[in-house]
């Protein structure tokens, strides 16, 4: 046979070697894609009945309150309520509501983060204000849990240009897990400062019941709470913690956690400073909110 012949029958084997394992090649990433796919579906359904799930709870248990307090109260020509009673149940209403509220809200911000439509109302403020205004507002849920509030406020921080309510939300949050996840008489800290770079960083840290590493990936999911007898006890629609990394990502900051089971946790996240130099806050170095 001749040489041409060989080489042209070479190159045609080998052509059609090629293409074989091109079209092999397709077909397994075309089959990969759609085992991605399915996975991807199946997680989506798995966090859509999880979220059903958690609203559907979250949801019923004020309502139900609101309508069964509420109709008490409707009885009170036909069964007598004392005066003392009637206190109770509209202070139960209004709890109730407070925390549906609180729900919806939590909802609604969670979804106008997503779809990129949730826009901050920046100005320069103090952190020091902020600081002291959030620890305040948790003063009561402090006293009445027998636990300890330290603030510690570095001197001469730079004014930081922010969304006042939406920051305040941020330090909210934190300081309620604190409180919440934190033992009758135990303490918490809150400390604001600055580093070289002159970003702002505020830390809270308790002496409360901690997480895993694995938990603490699991609170900042949607919708997600720790998975522990004494979490599960808690309010909430487990959005806390998404909506908090989500505001101080829009600040252009990072948040941070760092806990261990049964010693505690710090929570801490930075802001930029885009205040000139010339701008500072000129807070109170540190305070004690004592026991009540």
């Amino acid at each position: 046979m001749r040489p041409d012949v060989i080489t042209r029958r070479k190159k045609s084997l080998l052509g059609r070697y090629s293409a074989d394992l091109g079209r092999l090649i397709t077909r397994q990433r075309a089959e990969m894609a759609l085992r991605a796919a399915a996975i991807e579906s199946a997680l989506a359904s798995r966090a859509k009945s999880a979220f059903l799930a958690t609203m559907s709870h979250e949801l019923r248990t004020p309502l139900n309150a609101i309508i069964g307090f509420s109709d008490l109260l409707k009885q009170a020509d036909k069964v007598s309520i004392a005066p003392q009673q009637s206190a109770e149940y509209a202070e139960h209403i209004s709890r109730a509501g407070h925390n549906l509220l609180g729900v919806v809200s939590d909802v609604l911000d969670i979804s106008r983060i997503e779809s990129g439509a949730f826009r901050l109302e920046r100005s320069p403020a103090s952190i020091g204000d902020l600081v002291y205004d959030a620890a305040e507002a948790m003063q009561g849920r402090i006293a009445s849990k027998k636990q300890t509030l330290e603030v510690k406020i570095a001197p001469d921080l730079p004014l930081v240009e922010l969304d006042y309510k939406r920051v305040r939300q941020v330090l909210a949050n934190l300081l309620s897990n604190a409180n919440k996840f934190t033992a009758e008489g135990g303490h918490v800290v809150i400390v604001a400062t600055t580093e070289s770079s002159r970003d702002v960083t505020v830390a809270i840290a308790d002496n409360g019941i901690g997480m895993t590493p694995e938990q603490v990936d699991h609170a900042l999911k949607p919708f997600s709470q720790v998975d522990s007898q004494y979490a599960r006890q808690q309010e909430g629609a487990g959005l806390g913690l998404t909506i908090t990394k989500a505001l101080i990502e829009l600040h252009g900051g990072r948040l941070f956690i760092s806990s261990t089971p049964g010693v505690g946790t710090m929570a801490a996240f930075t802001l930029p400073r885009v205040v000139p130099d010339g701008a500072a806050d000129t807070q109170p170095k540190s305070f004690l909110f004592r026991r009540v």
